[in-house]
């Protein structure tokens, strides 16, 4: 028989299963990240949001003192336009209350989480999502921290306590499940994957030499 925790990670993402939480991707905290592009962490993140649309995923999003650290990125704004953004001073979001009811009131049990800085934005909320029972996806490439060593140690931890690391294609394509699906080529255009325009490319060639 299968342990709960197993489960955990056996049991796919899907649409219906899951929720997208975005934690602090504002403009100062951007400035200071340094173990990954920050045009590659905007990508990136603007990328999972976009795709959490067309598969109609929830989403929240939230900010931690914008007077101190600043408006979430335009691009994310734009690309989740009417979405509110939940601002907060607490460190980990789940100390929110107008963020933890957010959450439960999408009545799913899987959590999607990317966040900056990783070993606190991300990691302290997936930790505690964890540890009260949801299944927590730690996005690593939409998220971003401010030297190795952070990256290093909040990855550590996550895994530690049980958090499932992913990166951000690998989320929306689980939950798209086959590319038959009517969304699959608005799902594949949201992710802007650098080689996917290419790999197009060659596949209409193919169907039209074979075509021919």
């Amino acid at each position: 028989m299968e342990t709960t925790n197993a489960k955990k990670y056996h049991e796919p993402l899907t649409p219906d299963n899951a929720a997208l939480l975005l934690i602090d991707h504002q403009v100062g905290l951007f400035t200071g990240v340094r173990d990954i592009p920050v045009g590659e962490l905007t990508h990136n993140v603007v990328g999972l949001a976009k795709a959490a649309r067309v598969l109609g995923v929830p989403t929240i999003v939230t900010a931690t003192s914008p007077e101190m650290w600043g408006p979430t990125i335009a691009e994310l704004t734009q690309a989740l336009p009417g979405i509110p953004i939940i601002n907060r001073t607490t460190v980990n979001a789940f100390d929110e209350p107008r963020f933890a009811q957010a959450v439960e009131a999408t009545g799913r049990k899987k959590l999607i989480i990317a966040g900056v800085s990783t070993e606190v934005c991300l990691a302290l909320p997936a930790i505690h999502a964890t540890g009260i029972g949801y299944d927590a996806y730690g996005v690593i490439d939409a998220s971003g921290t401010f030297s190795e060593t952070k990256r290093i140690t909040g990855l550590l931890r996550m895994v530690q306590a049980g958090v499932v690391v992913i990166d951000y294609c690998t989320v929306a394509v689980e939950m798209l499940k086959d590319n038959a699906s009517p969304k699959a080529v608005d799902l594949y255009a949201a992710l802007d994957m650098p080689f996917a325009g290419l790999v197009g490319q060659l596949a209409g060639a193919f169907g039209k030499s074979r075509a021919a």
